[in-house]
């Protein structure tokens, strides 16, 4: 039977996205939000909001207690997390099911497989699917680190084991550079996460980040519905997500997609997520992680397959059947992620009041926002503001597309990374499609 009354925990554009498929569905929406959010427009939507804290996360958005009495209090019979926040924490998944509220999400058992990265790599091991060679598991001393790192060769990588947004990772080319690049990853891992575990994997040269999306049934079952590149990334938070991949090819697509469904099933895994694979300059690919989630850039795969992905995760996550079938692109679709933040200083964040705003439109433009003019941006959270997303038949066409709506987009009182955009769509590599991750090492901002 179809949920009633779904609580939204979270904020911002992905709020206001999940609210917008329920009202589609007829299904009741609460919001939930800080103080600093009241003005945001994923409440003003909702059918119901609820003020679950004051301005700072830990005491809002993850604030785990907070949001499941913001469900009791509304009678809501499921939540869902949007990403980043309590998405991907099995703790939360453990406490909604322990009060029969059904979490939109994988179940708290398949989040603690696949949310430690190095049980996540083993499990992938024993399901077949291609990993980066590295250490069988966590690292639980300096003097097996150099060990493990002779032993696969450098360049190494060194990765906390509950990582996330590039915190607690390090390239290390050689063995002199080992001993403080253990020390601050260690460091770093320990106060963002309150985990300082490491492992260490073989650093791939030219790698480009390239994942498949996935949805499993509670059935067995799953599909994947193609890739999306995801290499254009500043210190690993990804800038530009198009799909198809330029790099793609008809084979190395049938064997990721095969690899990523064989990863689904092997772990039966239930709802909407991401299997994240490195391919390097020859196509051959390794698995990176699995999230459990609605990706930020979920909408590229949307608009090639005319697909709603969050309506899918609700499907599902009643007891319904896949709905979706494995998938080839014949559109292309490019997302540019809209950060209030100064490209030319740093990319330092750039809260504030939003004094003049103008949305582009036409045909082929997605925007998904919960700003407007007048709207201020608090300085707690992440810094995107917007997506804009352009599709068309071609890839020449949607990034044609994306310069006009880039050029539209006016956004005054703050600064924002439109102009970074706009000099990407530019920039030969780019329009070749000839980048890695490694792309804005070399990018020089005009």
């Amino acid at each position: 039977m179809m949920f009633k009354k779904i609580l939204v925990a979270n904020r911002g554009e992905i709020a206001l996205r999940i609210i917008r498929t329920c009202k589609e569905m007829g299904i009741l929406s609460v919001a939930v939000y800080s103080k600093a959010d009241e003005e945001s427009l994923h409440v003003k939507f909702a059918d119901e909001a609820v003020c679950v804290g004051p301005a700072e996360s830990k005491n809002s958005y993850l604030k785990a207690s907070n949001i499941l009495a913001a469900a009791e209090i509304t009678n809501a019979d499921a939540i869902h997390p949007g990403y980043g926040f309590l998405s991907e924490n099995p703790k939360f998944s453990k406490m909604c099911e322990e009060h029969q509220i059904k979490f939109i999400g994988a179940s708290s058992k398949m989040i603690e497989k696949m949310g430690n990265k190095s049980t996540a790599k083993a499990t992938m091991k024993s399901a077949g699917v291609p990993i980066i060679p590295g250490s069988e598991g966590i690292i639980d001393s300096y003097k097996n680190a150099l060990k493990i790192a002779k032993k696969i060769g450098y360049p190494v990588m060194l990765k906390a084991s509950s990582g996330g947004g590039g915190k607690g990772m390090r390239s290390v080319w050689s063995e002199n550079e080992l001993e403080p690049a253990w020390n601050s990853a260690r460091q770093e891992a320990l106060s963002s996460f309150n985990d300082d575990s490491m492992y260490m994997e073989k650093l791939i040269e030219e790698p480009r980040h390239i994942e498949i999306q996935v949805v499993g049934d509670r059935y067995g079952k799953a599909c994947h519905l193609s890739e999306r590149d995801c290499s254009i990334q500043r210190r690993h938070q990804k800038l530009t997500e198009e799909t198809p991949s330029p790099f793609m090819t008809e084979k190395l697509r049938e064997k990721m997609g095969k690899a990523a469904i064989k990863a689904a099933e092997f772990i039966k895994y239930e709802g909407a997520g991401t299997v994240e694979f490195l391919v390097d300059k020859n196509r051959n690919f390794y698995f990176m992680e699995m999230n459990t989630r609605i990706q930020v850039e979920h909408p590229v795969t949307e608009q090639v397959m005319d697909f709603d992905l969050i309506r899918e995760q609700i499907k599902v996550a009643c007891g319904e059947p896949l709905s979706g079938k494995n998938y080839i692109p014949k559109l292309h679709s490019i997302e540019c992620r809209i950060n209030a933040e100064d490209p030319y200083n740093g990319f330092r964040p750039s809260p504030g009041k939003i004094t003049n705003l103008n949305i582009p439109g036409g045909h082929g433009v997605r925007l998904d926002t919960h700003v407007y003019s007048g709207y201020t941006i608090p300085p707690y959270y992440d810094s995107m503001i917007a997506k804009l997303i352009t599709t068309a038949q071609t890839r020449e066409e949607a990034i044609n597309k994306m310069k006009r709506a880039l050029d539209e987009f006016v956004i005054e009182g703050i600064t924002t990374t439109i102009p970074f955009h706009r000099q990407l769509m530019d920039n030969k590599d780019y329009l070749d499609g000839n980048y890695t991750t490694k792309f804005m090492n070399e990018f020089n901002l005009e």
